[in-house]
């Protein structure tokens, strides 16, 4: 119950107990009415006979099942219905994003072009459209996201975009640069001014979106296959040296969310597939920062002022050296949802704007593509010339499917969940006791009838005492009881049997039902400590909505359809063998057709489980890629709604949801098949028991013939629901084996770890020793043979191309794989103490900033374990206090789902705020700068140098003068360590790889970056010698 939320703990408590109630009706509700019928009837002066009682016992019998089982579920059924509805009422019911329409025009002798217009918004106006016209033009256009709200998003935005230009839009972080993209793409409603676009529109997000699937199926994302289109743009990207590196060349799997590749290279796919979509408007947005100098050089100049000469082209940037590019046309600064100054960058610089000063620390990078031409040589990356199947294309892993009966070791698994031995007992010396009071009645009925039948004929006897009647009580059968009760005793013994199954079956039925929530509890949460301690490789080989999948529908079938299956079966198991030996008791005869009709029951089940239960693996199976496609597509909605891809994704959609949707017919269709059969069987089996008494047994008591007739028709009753229960049992446990599948998947070592000293690390010392890595078994090593120290207190930069093994080198770091070799930190062997050790102790900021839903001080302080005065501390050096300040709630501002109520620069600022609350001795920063403006870089760096001066930081940077006046440079080229020195003393090696990293930035730059680190080299020297 640790991990379930207590409110829904609580609404599943009630629900079960309701549910305990409704199954305990099924035991005790006709007996009951039964019994009052009777008491009435007898306390009215009339006696209980044979034709009165059977009659109305078949008659509840008959409204039984229909009263205490499919009633109940009915109004459960509509109950459920309605909220589905309401709830499906209120999605709809929300804003609707405006309706756009494509409206073709045609341009002199060019082809008809389509451009974009709102039916519902009249601020979107439409011209004449001709070449020239291509383009986006705004005019004091102001938005907001909520409409509610009153302060706008954007205020007063001028902007004019025509065919072949390039504009660039910067500012600092939280400007609106991406919200200003979201207006364009009309995703952030607009409230005043004009708003016009001309012309199809592409678009690259700055969080790149990509879906399970290879590499080419994302860039293509629906595009007809174009051979040396798809080459080119390849070439643009500088995808061609990751192609030949990848095992499938560009048919490998990107995995869930482009988890089997860099940040870098994710976000060239990202861009590749917004290039290779034939558009007038390519809306780029921030697609430099996640790459190194070099390759982001490539990109501008082969990709975005190249390849796409032609176009329209809006840039946000950060990478201010690029805008000096004459190739650039406009640039735009963007202040707190405001346009203040534009121009070229001349007109920027003398805007006066305080951002604006930022230009003069930025240079431009020169040409250098020797080395990048060799390589291309050397290695040809691997395209098809069709983008069909072949044999060594990889295939996504599929999802596990057990074949097969459910083995015990299952049903032992739930039920060790519930609770221990002694409480098993318990619930079946309760069911037992439940099914013997209810059979006593149900006897105790018969015998009060034949009392009853023997009285009024003893009573005629007495009455008359001639010939004729002495003949005719002759042929009456004899009375086999010695003890007579009276009337008055059997209605107190009877309804001391009714008063016994009631408690007892409520008893039991409570007792059963909180042992099935107790297991639903603690089967879910050891599948959530197992998925949360699993390796990585798990969550690389299984999609977010395979998990998904686990942890909603079949924790909701253990919640719900598993216990009323278990209780069902149990109840009808006892009550069909209590019934066989009551009719049995009547007429031995009885028990060969009975024997007959079990065997038959048997063989229709044996039959029938083959089917269903293999069908409903498979439903669940294809449960799962419905879960995966709704998350993708959630995820990249801006990316699909942009492209126009709707369809293809609902295509898409409606294919997953066919498969499952034929697989839970073929299940429905199973059930009702047996269903059919098993009624066919029962009809004969009442008809050979009603002959069998009426000719073939000598029974003459009506008692006894009632009771064999109403308990052969309930026995059928009971033949089909339980056979049905006892498979529904079984298709129902295939969401328990699913749920064990995940209490055992493999976890990260964890055996025989220690706890360090509390004080541990004291100095921050980290030595790499013959470090290897590799994310599976089967995989490469991606880490190979790593041999390094870094000592405490220094400050590393890594740096190398995209792909080196950058990322992996932290991972080995944090021990999110298998590592072979030794890490020692302060010289303690990371695999000889405790993951979580490790991991409390070092901080990060990593590539992409995570945060969680919940309230700012939480994601801030998860353990409550500061004050505010430390978050406010920690807010105001990295320079978000103001911002938080002017928040309603601030620091329990509510987090959106991936912290989406921030800008990406923000909540990277949010992650170094978290990191100085931690206040640890290790510090790590993983590309953390990638997506932020200059100034905030500067700041961070700051922030870092001042916060962490006695502190170990290991910092991965693109940005090359970030890292430059570090103690020491670790350059990692193919996952292995190439140099590793202060840099400048790496750059007295005109050879080495730091010295080619640094020229490919251009004279100007690396005469720059060389003098950063001569100047920081002569300080450190100068210290050591004071």
């Amino acid at each position: 119950m640790l991990f379930f939320p207590r409110s829904e703990i609580k609404q599943i408590k009630y629900s079960s107990y309701i549910k305990a109630l409704q199954m305990s009706f099924t035991m005790f509700i006709n007996r009951a009415a039964i019994f009052l019928c009777v008491l009435s009837h007898v306390l009215s002066g009339y006696s209980p006979t044979a034709e009165y009682v059977f009659v109305i016992s078949s008659f509840y019998g008959i409204l039984k099942q229909a009263v205490t089982t499919w009633f109940p579920l009915g109004v459960t059924a509509i109950a459920e219905a309605n909220i589905s509805i309401e709830r499906i009422q209120t999605f709809l019911k929300c804003d609707e994003a405006y309706l756009t329409k494509e409206i073709s025009v045609r341009k002199g002798k060019s082809k008809n072009k389509k451009f974009l217009q709102k039916t519902q918004k009249p601020l979107l106006t439409i011209t004449a459209a001709t070449k020239k016209d291509v383009g986006v033009y705004l005019e004091r256009a102001s938005a907001r996201w909520l409409c509610n709200s009153t302060e706008n998003t954007l205020t007063n935005i001028d902007l004019s975009v025509t065919s072949n230009q390039l504009v660039a839009i910067i500012g600092p972080v939280g400007s609106g640069k991406s919200s200003l993209f979201q207006m364009i793409l009309q995703e952030l409603p607009i409230v005043s001014g004009k708003f016009e676009i001309v012309g199809n529109i592409s678009y690259a997000s700055q969080e790149p979106w990509l879906f399970a699937g290879n590499v080419q199926q994302n860039i293509l994302f629906g595009s007809p296959y174009d051979l040396k289109k798809y080459q080119e743009v390849i070439k643009a990207c500088a995808l061609e040296k990751d192609f030949s590196s990848f095992p499938y060349g560009d048919k490998s799997l990107v995995g869930d969310r482009g988890v089997a590749l860099s940040g870098g290279q994710r976000a060239r796919i990202n861009l590749a597939r917004a290039i290779y979509k034939t558009a007038d408007i390519y809306i780029l947005d921030d697609p430099l920062s996640a790459v190194d100098a070099h390759v982001g050089k490539q990109l501008f100049e082969n990709c975005i002022c190249e390849y796409l000469k032609n176009k329209c082209k809006i840039l946000i940037t950060h990478q201010l050296q690029y805008l000096t590019n004459e190739k650039v046309d406009c640039v735009y600064l963007l202040e707190k949802g405001r346009i203040t100054a534009k121009g070229n960058v001349q007109d920027i610089l003398e805007s006066g704007r305080e951002f604006a000063e930022l230009f003069k620390a930025e240079t431009p990078i020169e040409d250098n593509d020797e080395e990048e031409e060799k390589f291309i040589k050397k290695r040809k990356f691997r395209i098809k010339e069709e983008p069909d199947n072949i044999q060594d294309e990889p295939v996504l892993e599929k999802e596990t499917q057990k074949k097969g009966s459910i083995s015990l070791r299952v049903y032992e698994s739930y039920f060790k969940a519930g609770g221990n031995y002694w409480t098993g007992l318990m619930l079946g010396v309760f069911f037992i006791i439940a099914q013997i009071s209810a059979s006593g009645a149900d006897y105790f009925i018969t015998y009060w009838v034949n009392l009853e039948q023997h009285q009024l004929q003893q009573g005629i006897k007495n009455v008359y005492l001639d010939e004729e009647l002495y003949n005719i009580t002759s042929t009456l059968p004899i009375y086999e009881h010695n003890i007579i009760l009276t009337r008055k005793n059997c209605i107190i013994i009877y309804g001391c049997l009714i008063g016994t199954i009631v408690l007892v079956t409520v008893i039991r039925s409570m007792t059963f039902f909180r042992l099935c929530m107790n297991a639903s509890n603690i089967l879910h949460n050891n599948m959530f400590t197992r998925v949360i301690n699993a390796t990585m490789h798990f969550f690389n080989a299984n999609p977010s909505g395979r998990i998904l999948n686990r942890f909603s529908k079949d924790i909701g079938a253990i919640d719900e359809l598993v216990p009323t299956a278990i209780i069902d079966t149990i109840q009808v198991a006892l009550g069909v063998f209590s019934t066989i030996a009551v009719i049995a008791y009547v007429n031995i005869w009885v028990l060969i057709p009975t024997s007959i009709i079990l065997f038959w029951f048997y063989i229709l089940r044996v039959i029938f489980l083959s089917t269903s239960r293999n069908i409903k693996r498979m439903e669940g199976a294809t449960r799962s890629p419905v879960f995966s496609h709704i998350s993708a597509s959630l995820q990249g909605l801006t990316t699909i709604r942009a492209f126009g891809a709707q369809k293809i994704l609902r295509e898409e959609f409606d294919h997953h949801q066919n498969l499952h949707s034929s697989a839970y017919y073929l299940f429905l269709g199973c059930s009702r098949s047996f269903g059919f059969w098993l009624d066919m069987k029962c009809v004969l089996y009442v008809g050979f028991v009603t002959l069998s008494v009426l000719f073939i047994g000598s029974e003459t008591y009506g008692g006894n013939v009632g009771l064999a007739i109403t308990q052969a028709i309930g026995l059928t009753g009971m033949f089909q629901w339980g056979m049905r229960q006892w498979s529904e049992l079984e298709n129902q446990m295939t969401s328990v084996e699913r749920v064990v599948e995940y209490t055992e998947v493999e976890e990260e070592n964890t055996l025989n770890k220690n706890e360090p000293p509390e004080s541990w690390p004291v100095n921050g010392k980290i030595e790499f020793h013959n470090v290897f890595l590799k994310y599976s078994p089967s995989a490469p090593y991606v880490l190979k043979n790593l041999n390094f120290s870094v000592l405490p207190m220094e400050k590393i930069g890594i740096v190398g191309r995209t792909g080196a093994g950058k990322s992996s080198l932290i991972s080995a770091l944090f021990l999110l794989s298998d590592i072979e070799g030794k890490i020692l930190i302060d010289g303690v062997d990371l695999k000889e103490i405790t993951l979580e050790s490790i991991r409390s102790k070092i901080s990060i900021i990593p590539q992409e900033a995570v945060l969680f839903t919940g309230t700012l001080r939480k994601n801030l302080d998860p353990f409550n374990e500061y004050n505010d005065a430390d978050l406010w501390d920690a807010l105001d050096h990295v320079e978000l206090k103001k911002v938080i300040l002017e928040l309603p709630s601030t620091l329990n501002t509510e987090i959106s789902e991936g912290g989406s109520n921030f800008s990406v620069g923000q909540r990277q600022l949010i992650c170094l705020a978290r990191a100085i609350v931690r206040n640890n001795k290790i510090l790590v920063l993983d590309e953390a700068t990638a997506n932020v403006d200059p100034k905030t870089d500067e700041l961070i760096q700051t922030a870092i140098r001042k916060n962490f001066a006695n502190c170990t930081v290991l910092t991965i940077a693109h940005r090359l003068h970030t890292i430059m006046d570090s103690d020491k440079v670790l350059v990692m080229n193919a996952g292995s360590v190439a140099e590793f020195d202060h840099p400048h003393i790496l750059l007295r090696n005109s050879d080495g790889l730091l010295s080619s990293l640094v020229k490919e930035t251009g004279k100007i730059m690396s005469d720059h970056l060389s003098n950063i680190a001569l100047t920081n080299f002569e300080a450190k020297n100068a210290k050591i010698n004071t």
